[in-house]
């Protein structure tokens, strides 16, 4: 998964983030998307939703096939924060659970992104209280869920979203870190963590 400025509680890499936003990002995406992907690839990191469009209607390939790392398109779109393009493809049918090749699902990118809207919107297009359940309870190769992405980025609305599903912010991932421990000290995203596991102590 494409996600910028990884921490669990370690020395941080200043530069993850700014190599993320490097302009070679799209040169790559050409180069490494299968060519009858490209086309949908391209329209989903601009966020052009009729672009997006035209390109599953001319779709050949499986709207969850991987177009870059693993990821899918929905993987893209959440990652990039498109929403009008994440609401398509859901209504095309696009999986929810599809896996990137971190082990990562389109929710854990929408979380680390803190695209509120987004989230709410995979959350609400889940089959039930389970459905749910199995999301937020995902983890990707380090270990994270859901809310570590959301509280590694210190975004408040999402993480408060999150527990309100009922994320548990006590899980720890491959680093022994939760979520409470990934915000740094003195911020609202930190409080909040810490008051819910306090307030809370038997979660698990």
């Amino acid at each position: 998964m494409a996600v910028p400025g990884r921490r669990n509680g370690l020395p941080n890499d200043e530069d993850d983030i700014a190599l993320f936003e490097e302009a070679g990002m799209m040169e790559n995406e050409e180069s490494s998307t299968p060519p009858h992907l490209r086309d949908l690839a391209a329209a989903a990191q601009l966020g052009d939703v009729d672009a997006l469009r035209r390109a599953i209607d001319n779709l050949t390939g499986s709207l969850d096939e991987p177009v870059e790392d693993g990821d899918t398109v929905l993987h893209l779109t959440c990652l990039y924060g498109h929403f009008p393009c994440v609401q398509l493809l859901l209504e095309r049918g696009a999986n929810l659970e599809a896996k990137d090749e971190d082990g990562a699902l389109p929710l854990h990118d929408a979380c680390a992104g803190g695209f509120t809207e987004i989230v709410q919107l995979i959350l609400n297009r889940a089959n039930g209280a389970e459905h749910i359940k199995r999301m937020l309870e995902s983890v990707d190769a380090e270990g994270d869920t859901p809310l570590h992405h959301a509280a590694r980025g210190e975004h408040v609305d999402v993480i408060r979203l999150l527990l309100a599903y009922g994320a548990s912010p006590s899980k720890s991932n491959l680093y022994g870190k939760t979520p409470g421990e990934l915000p740094d000290l003195n911020t609202d995203a930190r409080r909040l963590l810490e008051a819910v596991v306090t307030t809370v102590p038997c979660l698990q």
